[in-house]
């Protein structure tokens, strides 16, 4: 009884969460690492190529890889180093990371020096370049995210979060948050007393 309200809360959050999480496509040559702090689980049987993101503003960590035919059967892979751009999510838009191909590997060696992509909305011939950020930027970003979480820990009543919440949703690569990872979100944003009246809601005889 108590298991199926606790899988019935999960699913509700669930919900809740990809209801206003919004989708970035991105090409075979281009592989997301890592949201924020959030890495992307990736595997060589299991290739992430979409993420959901809900509306805000978001560091992303990304990689280029690609694959040229040498001559009969032979191959050279170009790749990048991995590297961060910074993109801006709108509400009710999903996306779509474009870039230039390279003709060759010796153009792709030079792109993968210096990668230039853009985000574009899906449907539109217009497309964003993305700003790629510097280690200085990266820190410096991070400086200003530690300022903000700092100011906003000035409580303001008994029943104030311990944590601000953030604006983004939990990933699996597979455009939905696994039950654990949103139990675990939505567990570290709620009150002392929150948590103490849901732990004796699912431990109720």
């Amino acid at each position: 009884m108590h298991k199926s309200k606790l899988l019935g809360c999960t699913a509700a959050l669930l919900l809740s969460v990809s209801g206003v999480a919004e989708n970035i496509h991105f090409p075979e040559e281009f592989v997301p690492l890592q949201v924020g702090e959030r890495m992307i689980e990736q595997s060589f049987f299991s290739r992430v190529d979409d993420i959901e993101l809900a509306p805000g503003t978001y560091q992303l960590k990304l990689k280029y890889t690609d694959l040229y035919e040498q001559g009969y059967d032979d191959h050279e892979v170009v790749e990048s180093a991995p590297f961060w751009v910074e993109v801006h999510v709108a509400s009710g838009q999903d996306y779509e990371l474009v870039f230039s191909r390279a003709d060759n590997a010796v153009a792709a060696k030079v792109f993968a020096e210096s990668p230039l992509v853009s985000l574009k909305v899906k449907g539109s011939e217009l497309a964003e370049p993305l700003n790629v950020l510097s280690d200085r930027q990266l820190t410096s970003k991070a400086s200003d995210e530690s300022v903000t979480v700092k100011q906003d820990h000035t409580p303001t009543g008994p029943e104030r979060p311990s944590r601000p919440i953030k604006p983004i949703a939990p990933i699996n690569g597979k455009g939905m948050p696994s039950a654990m990872t949103m139990l675990e979100f939505w567990w570290q944003q709620a009150t002392p007393a929150e948590q103490q009246a849901f732990l004796n809601k699912v431990t109720k005889d």
